[in-house]
């Protein structure tokens, strides 16, 4: 017995640091993938990460001249192609595997593209409501075994289902071999929200409830659902964002440093502060739908899907007992643009007479996010003069780099080393709340009314 489970931990040790040496796609032929992977593969390519074989698979009937096309038209959409012998190659090394996710043959057919590959890495860039499907398939067909699975959101709809989906998961795959991907975590301002807090030693005194007021994170779009009414139906604003992309930067905000360096102890950090989330009420909660919404392809004439939520939140630990955290994400609004704004509170006593909140605002720091990042700190400074009297200005750091890999690239190089510090674990609760309180339709035009503080 103690020989096997050696063994059994030895496997599991080489399986998490030995890189994948093949990737398997689902659901090629998707708009995710065209919009977002083939411009990431081919970043790959160029940077000579990439040197595996890439198999694509999906329900579609297409050859391999065909789907070399596809992939040719997406990097041409997202940017121009400045390295022709990097596309030729990443061209080179592309497969295809065409039909029904459940039917074992396509599983075989999935066998016998890979040849020789024995530890690939399964993408499912696929509706989720296919996730167990095809994760039971390549439990059945022998094609996990030293494999890696990488799960697009949503994670479930729900509390149960999140727990179903997990259960399936690991019965297939160790828990080190799951990736759950969210792409927000491979941004590099995301990562720097991360650095920011506990690299400089001068946030700290502050970082607490008493010296912050307030916690607004915003997530704005100018733009509607893009033809992807389906799937907007079965998630809406507040699954689709909210639970995943902004609970991921209020747990980095909100959480405790980490008590050693490495990402296992990051993950205990963000469970903690999903753990002291406060349940949410029907006040709490403010729902909306741009104009229009309804007259969109794949959406149902009555719907009372959200495409914009916002929502009050509080924390009931030690450092943020009764700071109010204010969420907001929505389409069709005034401006893209995301971004973090923590307020401080004022001075204690009035030495100068123009030191109140100007507009109901003291001190804060700002974290933009997009479209450009950038960290801010606004302090107010004395004029020139005699009298005490000054402006409140920012401080302002701009924090592009040039060359940042692309989230997709990040965070699929990662998941073929095996490297799982931006992808969250099963030690997180999937707090995916029901949709609560009652839905208001809000013109287009007026949709930039966010919830007040």
């Amino acid at each position: 017995m103690m020989r096997k489970k050696r063994g059994t931990e030895m496997n599991t040790i080489h399986n998490r640091t030995t890189p994948a040496d093949a990737l398997v796609i689902f659901g090629v032929t998707g708009d995710l993938v065209h919009k977002m992977i083939f411009p990431a593969l081919y970043a790959m390519v160029k940077r000579g990460v990439l040197n595996v074989p890439v198999v694509g698979v999906a329900g579609s009937k297409l050859s391999l001249a065909q789907l070399n096309k596809r992939a040719k038209d997406s990097i041409k959409q997202a940017g121009k192609i400045d390295d022709r012998d990097a596309l030729d190659h990443l061209l080179s090394l592309l497969k295809y595997v065409g039909g029904d996710y459940n039917d074992l043959g396509t599983f075989k057919a999935m066998k016998q593209a890979l040849g020789d590959a024995l530890r690939p890495a399964h993408y499912l860039a696929i509706p989720p409501t296919l996730f167990a499907k095809v994760i039971k398939g390549l439990g059945s067909s022998g094609l996990a075994d030293q494999a890696r699975v990488i799960i697009e959101k949503l994670f479930g709809r729900d509390l149960a289902s999140a727990r179903e989906l997990n259960r399936i998961a690991q019965s297939v795959f160790p828990e080190d071999s799951i990736f759950r991907i969210d792409h927000y975590l491979g941004k590099e301002a995301i990562m720097n929200i991360l650095y920011f807090r506990f690299a400089n030693s001068f946030l700290e005194p502050i970082w607490n409830r008493n010296h912050v007021a307030s916690v607004q994170i915003t997530l704005a779009e100018d733009f509607g659902i893009k033809g992807r009414g389906a799937f907007y139906e079965s998630a809406g604003c507040l699954r689709d964002v909210i639970q995943n992309h902004l609970f991921q930067i209020v747990a980095l905000l909100a959480m405790e440093p980490p008590a050693y360096q490495g990402y296992g102890a990051v993950h205990s950090e963000k469970t903690k502060v999903f753990q002291a989330m406060r349940p949410l009420q029907a006040d709490d909660v403010v729902r909306g739908q741009y104009t229009g919404y309804r007259k969109e392809p794949g959406v149902a004439k009555d719907s009372d899907v959200e495409t914009f939520c916002a929502l009050r939140l509080f924390i009931d630990s030690w450092r943020w007992q009764g700071v109010p955290w204010y969420l907001r994400s929505g389409k069709c609004l005034a401006a893209t643009a995301a971004e973090v704004l923590v307020e401080l509170k004022p001075p204690p006593q009035r030495l100068f007479d123009d030191s109140a909140p100007v507009d109901g605002r003291a001190n804060y720091l700002r974290f933009r996010l997009s479209p450009n990042s950038a960290v801010a700190l606004a302090v107010r400074v004395k004029r020139a003069g005699k009298e005490f009297v000054g402006d409140q200005r920012e401080l302002y750091l701009l924090n592009e780099q040039p060359g940042e890999e692309a989230p997709y690239e990040r965070l699929l190089s990662d998941a073929m080393a095996g490297n799982g510090a931006l992808f969250t674990s099963s030690l997180m609760s999937w707090n995916q709340p029901d949709k609560v309180g009652t839905l208001r339709l809000i013109p287009g035009a007026r949709q930039d009314r966010l919830l007040a503080a």
